[in-house]
């Protein structure tokens, strides 16, 4: 007997938590398994943090909080978008919620009809996909050059269902990090489509190398804030992945249809993890970053040793997107696909990474770069030796 609607049946579990899951599961067999699937920061949750969760208990914040978000909170996020992202809203255009997937899904379903095309620039995260098909929508990824989308490409894929484009940067699965130029770009191209509206995804906004500055699509792009729903929260950037707290801005009569869906949903997010979050620092933000940024650049260096594989230096959060093109459907080894590569790997070097189809990316892999030095340096050295047990690969 079948419980599931048809529609479910067009969505996959998500493949990093998948990946995860089938890890643990060889670690509870004892095998020495490094899961780099999931993207979750190896680092703990700093002690002030912590603390001020404790507190917010003691006081008795721990009643139903209100479904958009504790007034200190909405009240912090605005601050923090007038500050550092040049953007003014009011208390009645942000929402908080149960990470940023669950703003996502708001939105979504708030405004996707049955038929609704979303704009999904490839690589993406996989929920990207799930959430429209769940919905009834249709994805369209669009691969653009050097995973950024140009104006002429994008101009190309609307049509008249065409609803939303989806926008991360840095992005996840690939890094990438569009210029200000090229965003404004978009945004001049987007002004002579008014149905269509911009989902600005930027949950890693604060995770940039190189001296890069974030800028939000809607501070570039001012003539599309109405349109534009921008995505930002704490979990990446300051190690509260586990505590679930994602917030969006946007249009009041948007925001307003989203806490329509979250009261049905979700009702408000843990008010003792908002109270937590107030308490995010920027001394905490740049001793991530820098950590982070290290740690990109001893994967990008390690992988430049491995014969088959390349990784070209990336622009911000924390992921490696690894391409195994050589290693497929090449006479010198098994491989058919990037999930058979995946396979391998897991089985003999005890590193499980998730395969790039996933992400509407084949012949690549992803592997999270958040994890402490020496255990990144394991699993590469792991992946090393495995690559070299195929024969014929020239360094």
């Amino acid at each position: 007997m079948s419980f599931a609607t048809s529609r479910l049946a067009l969505v996959k579990p998500s493949a990093s938590t998948w990946v995860s899951q089938v890890a643990k599961e060889a670690k509870a067999r004892s095998e020495d398994v490094i899961d780099l699937g999931l993207g979750e920061p190896d680092f703990d949750t700093p002690d002030h943090i912590k603390d001020a969760a404790h507190q917010a208990a003691l006081r008795g914040e721990t009643k139903y909080p209100p479904t958009n978000g504790t007034l200190e909170m909405r009240q912090t996020i605005l601050n923090k978008l007038k500050r550092e992202n040049n953007l003014d809203y009011a208390l009645d255009e942000v929402i908080v919620s149960n990470g940023a997937t669950q703003v996502l899904f708001n939105t979504l379903m708030a405004t996707l009809e049955p038929g609704g095309e979303v704009l999904l620039s490839t690589p993406h995260f996989g929920r990207y996909k799930d959430i429209v098909l769940r919905l009834g929508g249709v994805p369209v990824p669009l691969a653009g050059a050097g995973f950024r989308l140009k104006p002429d490409q994008l101009s190309k894929a609307i049509t008249p269902k065409t609803r939303w484009l989806l926008l991360n940067q840095p992005s996840n699965p690939s890094d990438a990090v569009y210029s200000d130029a090229e965003i404004a770009s978009l945004g001049a191209m987007l002004a002579d489509h008014a149905r269509v509206l911009v989902l600005s995804d930027e949950i890693y906004e604060q995770i940039l190398f190189d001296r890069r500055i974030s800028h939000s699509f809607a501070a570039l792009c001012p003539h599309l804030k109405d349109h534009t729903l921008t995505v930002k929260g704490v979990s990446e950037s300051n190690a509260m992945a586990g505590w679930r707290i994602g917030n969006g801005v946007g249009a009041k009569a948007l925001i307003a249809a989203m806490v329509k869906v979250q009261s049905q949903i979700r009702s408000g997010a843990c008010s003792i993890a908002q109270a937590a979050a107030l308490n995010a620092s920027q001394n905490d933000v740049r001793r991530f970053r820098a950590a982070f940024e290290r740690l990109r650049n001893l994967v990008v260096a390690r992988v430049a040793d491995i014969p088959g594989l390349t990784l070209d230096p990336t622009g911000g959060a924390f992921y490696g997107l690894i391409d195994c093109d050589a290693l497929i459907d090449s006479p010198s080894t098994p491989f058919s696909s990037d999930a058979d590569v995946t396979a391998y790997l897991l089985k003999a070097a005890g590193v499980a990474a998730v395969p790039g189809s996933t992400f509407d990316l084949p012949h690549f892999f992803r592997i999270s770069t958040a994890m402490f030095e020496e255990v990144l340096n394991k699993a590469l050295d792991g992946i090393a030796k495995a690559v070299a047990d195929l024969k014929g690969l020239s360094p």
